[in-house]
C-alpha cells in the first residue's frame, strides 16, 4: 500500500513540476506547489500534530508498565502507523481515501477505554479489539457515508466551531508546560515563553511575504525552540541516545488476543471515531471549499478503518484525522493535498529514524501552546464563519446551534461530568466534539427534517433575535415606495413626510388640544 502510495505521489509531483504553472486546478486541493513548498509545508504539518500522536503511546505505555525503551518503540510504530494512513487518506487507493488535506494519526478518544482494556489483557487485548472492532466498522462506512444531507453548514459549522473549542485546552496546557507532574508546569517562563512564540506567529503573519506568512508557525517553532534552547529551557543532549534506525517488527508487542467485552468497548470507540472523522472530512472540505459527496465520505471512513485495522499489525492504535491540522489548514491556507502526503512521508521517516523523532520531542511543550492557541482558534474562527452562512429566519436554528454548542462544551468545563454514566455513554459524549456532533445531527432531524409539528410560533429566544415590523408600520406604504438615504419617496420619486407619530393620533390630540405638545413633523 504504502510504495504504491509514494510512487503515485512522486509522480504526480514530477508531473505537476511539468506542467504550466498558470494551468488551473479543477479542485484546490489537487494543487502541487512542488518538492521544496511541499517538504516546507508538510514538516510544519508534522510539528504541529507531534505533540497529539505520541501523547497516546506515552499513555498506554505508561498504564502497561513498558520500560522507556518500549515506550519509544511504541511512539515509533505509532509515527509509522500514522504515516501510512495519512499517505492513504491523502493519495488514496481505488475505495480508499478522501483524498483531501487530513493528517492521520492515533485517535486520542479511545485511550480512556484502552487504558481499561490495558488493565485486563495487556497490550495483546488492545490489538485484538482493535483489529476486530475496526474490521466491523469498516463493514458499516457505507451506511455513514449516505449521511452528508445530514451535515450541512448548520451541523459542520457547529462542529467545526466545537473543535477549535476543545483543543484549547490543549494549547493552554502546552503553553504551562504539557507535563502536569513537572515541577515547573505552570511557570512564568513556560508561559512567557509560549507569549513570545504566539507574538512572532503573528508578526510573521503581518509581514508582507506571502511565503513567510504561511510558514509563520513553523518559523515561530523554530525561532521559539532556539529562544529556549539559548535559555536553558530544552535539552537535545539526548538526541544522539539510542539507535538512529529502527525497522518497525510485525506483532512486536506479540500476537493480539481477542475478548468480547474489549472488542465490544472498543466498537464504541469506533463509531464515535467515524463521527469525528465524518466531521472532519465536511470540515476541511468546507474550510478549502471543495465538494464532498456521500462517495468521498464513505472513502474517507473506509481509509480510516483500513488503517486502524492495519495499525495493531505494526504495534500502534485506532487512526483518526487529526483537528489541529484541519485548523493548520485554515490557517495557512494552504489547501493542497500533497503537502499534507509529503507530512505523511516524514511522519513515515520518524518512524525508521528514532533520532529525528527525539529531535522533534526536544521541542518545547510551551513553543507548540503558543503557536497552538492561533491554530486552535483558527479553527473556531472557521466555524463561526461557516455558521454565518446559516439561515436563522422563522426557524429553530438558532437553538439548535446554541444547545449543540453547550452539550459540547460540558465535558470541556467539567472533565468528570459523565463518571456516574454508562460507561458506552460515557465513551461517545466524553468528546466534545463527538458530543456536539450527535446533538446538532438529532436536532437538525428533530426540526429541520421532521417538520410535523413545528410550530409556527417560533420561541422567544428565536423570536428575540429576529427583527419585527408591526402591520400598523407598513399599512400606509404604497407600491413602490422606498426609502433613501433615510428618507421616503413614492414611486414618481416624490419624497413622503415621515411624521413622529401615528397621523390620526396627532388629529385627535390637536383636536382635544394637545397639539402644542406633539410635534406634527420629524425625520
Amino acid at each position: 500500500m504504502f510504495g504504491w502510495a509514494a510512487q503515485r505521489y512522486w509522480e504526480d509531483t514530477t508531473l505537476a513540476s511539468r506542467l504550466n504553472e498558470n494551468t488551473p486546478e479543477d479542485r484546490p486541493e489537487d494543487e502541487n506547489l512542488g518538492v521544496a513548498a511541499n517538504l516546507a509545508y508538510g514538516f510544519q504539518h508534522v510539528l504541529t500534530m507531534y505533540g497529539g500522536i505520541i501523547a497516546v503511546p506515552l499513555i498506554l505505555g505508561q498504564a502497561a508498565g513498558l520500560s522507556p525503551n518500549d515506550i519509544g518503540l511504541l511512539i515509533t510504530a505509532s509515527l509509522f502507523a500514522g504515516g501510512l494512513a495519512t499517505i492513504l487518506q491523502t493519495m488514496g487507493l481505488p475505495f480508499f481515501g478522501c483524498r483531501l488535506p487530513l493528517v492521520q494519526g492515533v485517535s486520542f478518544s479511545g485511550v480512556a477505554t484502552m487504558v481499561a482494556i490495558t488493565g485486563n489483557g495487556g497490550i495483546e487485548a488492545v490489538l485484538g479489539a482493535v483489529m476486530v472492532a475496526s474490521f466491523i466498522g469498516l463493514l458499516i462506512t457505507p451506511i455513514f457515508s449516505k449521511i452528508t444531507r445530514f451535515f450541512p453548514p448548520l451541523v459542520t459549522g457547529i462542529v467545526i466551531t466545537t473543535i477549535g473549542l476543545t483543543l484549547m485546552p490543549v494549547a493552554a496546557r502546552w503553553a504551562m508546560g504539557g507535563n502536569s507532574k513537572a515541577p515547573d508546569f505552570g511557570s512564568m517562563a513556560n508561559i512567557e515563553l509560549a507569549a513570545v512564540t504566539l507574538v512572532i506567529v503573528l508578526l510573521l503573519s503581518k509581514v508582507g511575504s506571502a511565503r513567510i506568512s504561511r510558514l509563520s508557525i513553523l518559523l515561530a517553532i523554530v525561532i521559539g525552540t532556539l529562544i529556549a534552547l539559548a535559555l536553558g529551557m530544552t535539552d537535545f543532549s539526548k538526541v544522539s541516545e539510542g539507535p538512529f534506525i529502527a525497522l518497525p517488527t510485525i506483532f512486536q508487542w506479540g500476537y493480539p488476543t481477542f475478548q468480547v467485552a474489549a472488542i465490544i468497548s472498543m466498537f464504541i470507540v469506533i463509531m464515535v471515531t467515524l463521527v469525528e472523522t465524518s466531521a472532519d472530512i465536511l470540515a476541511v472540505g468546507e474550510i478549502i471549499e471543495t465538494k464532498v459527496d456521500s462517495r468521498r465520505l464513505g472513502d474517507g471512513l473506509r481509509a480510516d478503518m483500513l488503517s486502524s485495522l492495519i495499525a495493531p499489525v505494526f504495534g500502534s492504535f485506532t487512526q483518526s484525522a487529526f483537528a489541529q491540522n484541519v485548523g493548520l489548514v485554515a490557517v495557512t491556507g494552504i489547501k493542497s493535498r500533497y503537502v499534507v502526503a509529503t507530512g505523511g512521508l516524514f511522519l513515515v521517516v520518524l518512524g525508521l529514524l528514532p533520532v529525528m523523532g527525539r529531535v522533534v520531542a526536544a521541542v518545547p511543550s510551551a513553543v507548540l501552546g503558543g503557536a497552538g492557541l492561533v491554530l486552535f482558534g483558527t479553527v473556531a474562527a472557521s466555524g463561526i464563519r461557516t455558521l454565518s452562512k446559516v439561515d436563522y429566519a422563522n426557524n429553530m436554528n438558532l437553538i439548535i446551534v446554541a444547545t449543540s454548542l453547550g452539550f459540547g462544551m460540558i465535558p470541556i468545563a467539567s472533565p468528570n461530568f459523565y463518571d456516574h454514566f454508562p460507561t458506552w455513554f460515557a465513551t461517545i459524549f466524553h468528546s466534545g466534539i463527538s458530543s456536539a456532533a450527535v446533538m446538532a445531527i438529532a436536532l437538525n432531524i428533530v426540526f429541520n427534517h421532521l417538520t410535523a409539528g413545528n410550530s409556527d410560533q417560533q420561541s422567544v429566544f428565536v423570536a428575540g433575535t429576529e427583527r419585527v415590523l408591526r402591520y400598523q408600520d407598513v399599512a400606509h406604504l404604497h407600491d413602490g415606495d422606498y426609502f433613501l438615504n433615510g428618507k421616503l419617496y413614492d414611486a414618481n420619486g416624490v419624497e413622503v413626510p415621515v411624521v413622529a407619530t401615528d397621523i390620526h393620533a396627532v388629529a385627535a390630540k390637536r383636536q382635544s388640544g394637545g397639539a402644542a405638545a406633539i410635534p406634527a413633523t420629524g425625520h
